[in-house]
């Protein structure tokens, strides 16, 4: 499982031109599902994710998490985070998890989140979506 968390200011997603999931301050996240993930990885990775401790205090110290600061998420399912592009110039995704799999662990993901981050907004799986962000550093981490 990979995961690309940007902290923002705001984030918001839209499939066929109506916006599906907004947020404020909080995180942007990209999920892509591989072969091997399994629900135990949804939960630690999810765990690991939401306690990460990537925002200011008063003093501008790198140090409140999430939950610290309220925000929330807006998670997206993203298979090209899997990509290969060992060979030639056409990445190949064998790698990633089959859809009706994927999505599975990616609602599973999200609903582990919400145990924790009261606002938790979603895309649509499997669609094509327009992302706006508003990168807060801009400030990107990656999780496997």
């Amino acid at each position: 499982m990979k995961v690309v968390i940007q902290r923002c200011d705001s984030a918001s997603v839209s499939v066929g031109g109506k916006t599906v999931g907004q947020i404020d301050k909080g995180f942007m996240v990209l999920l892509g599902v591989g072969q091997e993930d399994t629900k135990a990885d949804c939960e630690r990775l999810a765990a690991k994710m939401i306690g990460l401790r990537i925002f200011s205090d008063d003093n501008g110290k790198i140090n409140l998490s999430l939950k610290d600061v309220g925000g929330s998420l807006l998670v997206i399912s993203q298979f090209t985070l899997y990509a290969d592009t060992h060979k030639g110039h056409r990445p190949n995704f064998l790698q990633a998890k089959e859809p009706a799999e994927a999505e599975r662990l990616y609602e599973y993901f999200v609903e582990v989140c919400r145990r924790s981050v009261p606002n938790v907004q979603t895309g649509e799986f499997g669609a094509e979506m327009k992302v706006s962000l508003v990168n807060d550093g801009p400030f990107t981490i990656i999780l496997e």
